[in-house]
């Protein structure tokens, strides 16, 4: 201490007195580094070499204490006071320590190590700061908690695979259709028929994707089937295959590749020892400098004791067991027949609508038009609010209860999709058999254009005749893209009137008529509306799910489903600050969100057997599309080996899709997945149980902690007793000191008088004289 109030003073000394001095010669070109350490620099030429070493152990102790200051037991206030000084002691004297001629140079790294951190702290700030939609979602987890949030967030997931798909497909199947191939009207695949020409324009039917928006790079059937366009000689039909067949393999890499990420990231479970005491001392964050922010992050502790607390509850609640299993396989009844009921109607309608085709919807309205896309939105929008009441029959801890919410809302949306695949299947063998019928009518039709009266050696110019007048298949492919754009176009539709009117509206009603109605609608009927977490993830996910399945049929799904994400996000975040409140039982969302990324998997994996069933199974049309004249769709692969490749290349990729060697390469592929899983599971079982042996050693240690401290507690009241019998003992004897004739006298006549060899008349043994010389005196 004696050599830091030393050089303390020897620099405030030579720093007045350097500072007249440089002021005068100080260039204003001077950078702000060295006019800061100018005088340090003079200072520190005079200190002796034994005080620029303990000058530098000062320095590096102050480092030390700011990287150690945040775990000191002090008040904020001097933390703060302790940072300031260390960091302008630090700053004013680091670079000024170098050794001679290197002071600059030492100084100029430090300067520039100093702009190298704030410039990655600023960079980090950055890369927080360009994550989409990363401060709305963390307002609405503020004050919805992390499970409304973790919709938000698996939502943002879905737009970036979007965004993937959506630059596959339209890199590189509709921008080099639209520049390097025919143009309109050339070809008959690309022009709109004569019959049809007069309503291609008109609204109702653009709004059904025929007229123009049916001939168009948007569907299948637009597409040629020549093998390269243009002057980069661009394969159209391998590069169709390849993406619809490579966007698919990038879902299910990315889906699993999360889930292990997820899985990695969950560990060994939540650490819930002293949940309260962390939560109370250590949420707050204080370089917080916005109210906003500070309001935002207020609402977000409370909202998590608020889950902390259910979770508290639910995991010491006991209820009566025998009718809670009642109850539970009562609400699993009820779903089963809601699930029948939903699948016989849905069943009922298809049948209706392969009705109105054979007869023809040109004589119908638009409800028998659309009937099977509405009563699926419909089933979709109002059976989830069944379940969500019969759900409350359970009792289930939340997060179990939206799982359960979950299955039931998937087992009724994928019963609904398969019925409509079902339905779409019996509409392509009708249009097949139709095919079949329009391929006998085009030889009928030209042999009546040329009438046989053209001879085969004739060298006349060919008939020309204009693409809207030939005849032409009915094209399945393009018939299945428009049903799922339509039921796309009607699901997206149906979200946002029931979020406009259900939320909206309901909110203003009970905002406005409250103060005026007989009863309040705040708190009674209808009340705000809370947000369905299990409906709209499970809309997501199939909405996802029929745009893989769909896809291969109309490129143009992937736009629609960006655009549609895009808004959902905007709108969505709106209507749940705005029109929603937090739920009664706010809950903790689980630490990943694989309960969603299995649901995608199982939805992607659902979704495509049936594309996969009509590339590998159904012939293509004969007339439209990329891969029209060949036997199966995925015979370009195979043309393009033998065309553009070595004969050999050939022969190898024609033995390793045997499938004497697929299958045992499944086989072993299936073995390595359950090894890894079973090691895993070990692993993560081993973790457990370390775990658990850790918590009981701490129990433990706890326990004897607390016996020590209770016999350490025991042993000094033990102590503090015997010190008070002593004083009390000692007060006595000065109280019989003071009255020796009381003494004396009480002395003999009940005990007899003590031995004069040890002592003096009134004098205890071991006690000071003083008594007895006060004696005397008197």
């Amino acid at each position: 201490m004696k050599w830091r109030r030393l050089i303390g003073k020897r620099i405030i000394k030579k720093t007045c007195s350097c500072s007249e001095s440089e002021s005068k010669s100080e260039s204003e070109s001077a950078s702000e580094s060295e006019s800061k350490n100018s005088p340090a620099v003079g200072v520190l030429g005079s200190l002796t070499p034994e005080e620029l070493e303990n000058l530098k152990e000062a320095v590096e102790e102050r480092k030390k204490l700011i990287t150690q200051l945040k775990g000191k037991p002090w008040p904020m206030r001097r933390k703060l006071v302790v940072l300031r000084e260390s960091q302008e002691f630090v700053e004013k004297y680091e670079g000024a320590l170098g050794k001679g001629k290197g002071r600059k140079l030492y100084a100029y790294k430090v300067m520039m190590m100093k702009k190298w951190m704030k410039f990655q702290r600023d960079f980090e700030n950055f890369k927080t700061a360009c994550i989409p939609w990363e401060m709305k979602i963390k307002e609405i987890e503020s004050h919805f908690g992390s499970s409304v949030a973790s919709y938000f967030i698996f939502l943002r997931w879905m737009y970036g695979i979007n965004m993937i798909l959506f630059g596959l497909t339209f890199g590189l199947v509709m921008v080099p259709e639209a520049l390097m191939g025919k143009p309109y009207g050339s070809l008959p695949r690309k022009t709109v028929p004569r019959e049809e020409e007069a309503s291609a324009m008109n609204f109702a039917v653009l709004w059904d994707f025929g007229g123009y928006a049916k001939y168009s790079v948007l569907f299948y059937g637009y597409y040629n089937s020549q093998r390269a366009i243009g002057w980069l000689k661009f394969r159209m039909p391998l590069s169709y295959f390849l993406v619809g067949v490579g966007t698919v393999a990038y879902s299910y890499m990315v889906v699993i590749r999360t889930m292990a990420r997820n899985a990695n990231e969950e560990g060994g479970g939540d650490d819930t020892s002293f949940n309260f005491s962390w939560k109370t001392f250590t949420s707050w964050d204080y370089l917080i400098g916005n109210p906003e922010t500070a309001d935002n992050k207020f609402a977000s502790i409370t909202t998590s004791f608020k889950e902390a607390i259910v979770e508290e509850q639910e995991s010491r609640k006991d209820d009566n067991i025998h009718l809670t299993r009642f109850l539970r396989v009562l609400a699993n009844f009820l779903v089963l027949c809601c699930l029948a009921g939903s699948g016989y109607l849905i069943y009922f309608v298809v049948r209706r609508s392969q009705k109105f085709a054979l007869e023809g919807l040109e004589n119908y309205g638009w409800w028998e038009r659309n009937e099977v896309n509405m009563v699926m939105s419909l089933l979709g929008m109002f059976c989830p609010m069944l379940f969500d009441v019969i759900s409350t029959l359970e009792n289930y801890h939340p997060r179990i209860a939206l799982q359960w919410q979950l299955g039931r809302i998937f087992a009724l949306f994928l019963g609904n999709l398969y019925t409509f695949i079902i339905a779409l299947m019996d509409a392509i063998q009708l249009k097949r058999a139709e095919e079949e019928i329009v391929k006998k009518n085009m030889t009928i039709w030209q042999a009546n254009l040329y009438n046989g009266t053209v001879p085969d050696n004739s060298t006349a110019p060919p008939l020309t005749v204009h693409p809207a007048d030939v005849p032409r298949g009915p094209c399945w492919e393009t018939m299945v893209g428009q049903e799922f754009v339509r039921l796309i176009i009607s699901d997206t539709m149906t979200t946002y009137i029931t979020l406009l009117i259900g939320d909206f509206m309901r909110a203003v009603l009970v905002r406005f008529l409250n103060n005026c109605w007989c009863w309040d609608l705040e708190y009674g009927f209808p009340s705000y509306s809370e947000f369905d977490v299990s409906g709209n993830v499970l809309g997501l996910i199939f909405n996802q799910g029929m745009i893989w399945m769909g896809a291969f049929y109309a490129p143009c799904l992937p736009a629609l489903n960006l655009l549609r994400l895009h808004v959902s996000m905007y709108l969505q975040c709106w209507a749940v600050m705005c029109c929603n409140v937090p739920q009664e039982r706010v809950f903790k969302a689980s630490g990943s969100n694989n309960f969603y990324m299995a649901m995608l998997l199982v939805i992607l994996f659902l979704s495509t057997l049936p594309a996969i069933y009509t590339i590998v199974s159904i012939p293509p049309s004969f007339d439209c599309g990329p891969f029209s004249g060949k036997p199966r769709m995925f015979d370009v692969i195979q043309e393009t080996l033998e065309t553009d490749f070595p004969a050999w290349f050939s022969k190898v990729f024609s033995y390793a899709s045997n499938p004497g060697l697929v299958l045992p390469f499944l086989l072993l592929l299936v073995l390595a997945i359950y090894y890894l899983q079973s090691t895993s599971k070990t692993y993560k079982r081993v973790n457990m149980e370390l775990k658990k042996k850790l918590q009981a050693q701490n129990e433990e240690n706890k326990k004897k902690n607390k016996l020590a401290a209770l016999k350490a507690a025991s042993d000094l009241e033990q102590a503090r007793k015997a010190g008070e019998q002593r004083r009390n003992s000692i007060s006595d004897l000065g109280v019989n000191e003071e009255n020796p004739e009381s003494h004396v006298s009480s002395s003999h006549t009940s005990r007899p008088p003590a031995s004069r060899g040890h002592t003096s008349s009134g004098h205890l043994p071991g006690h000071p004289q003083q008594p007895q010389k006060n004696l005397k005196k008197r």
